[in-house]
């Protein structure tokens, strides 16, 4: 359906991509440290590199050093899908609800360098 991938950072609990598929098989949903995405470990800037060039959009819990590589990222003239920060005031349940309906109905250049914060749909 939509042309929206998922990589979660390594930080987010992978019960995340089980529930994601659970729910909508369709949906390309990577976590740093599987076989074929980036090592557990791997520096912020280099996963801003990866998305950018294999087009997946990073889901993350990393409020604090995120906006800071983006901003380098972006002055050193590269670009990414874009990045979803989770909140940590919604459930788990909520944030999987949320993260289905941008897959849902949105295009992936909508967030297109830039880091927009949950709850995306208010």
């Amino acid at each position: 359906m939509s042309e929206i991938l998922y990589l979660l950072d390594e930080h987010v609990d992978p019960l995340f991509r089980t529930a994601l598929l659970s729910r909508e098989p369709e949906l390309t949903v990577w976590r740093i440290g599987d076989p074929l995405s980036l090592p557990r470990g791997t520096l912020d800037p280099d996963i801003l590199r990866w998305c950018e060039a294999y087009g997946f959009i990073l889901v993350t819990n990393n409020r604090k050093s995120m906006p800071r590589h983006l901003r380098d990222h972006l002055a050193q003239g590269g670009h990414i899908p874009g990045i979803i920060e989770m909140n940590p005031g919604m459930t788990n349940q909520e944030i999987i609800e949320e993260l289905l309906l941008i897959w849902g109905i949105s295009a992936a250049e909508e967030y297109r360098d830039q880091i927009v914060y949950m709850p995306v749909f208010r």
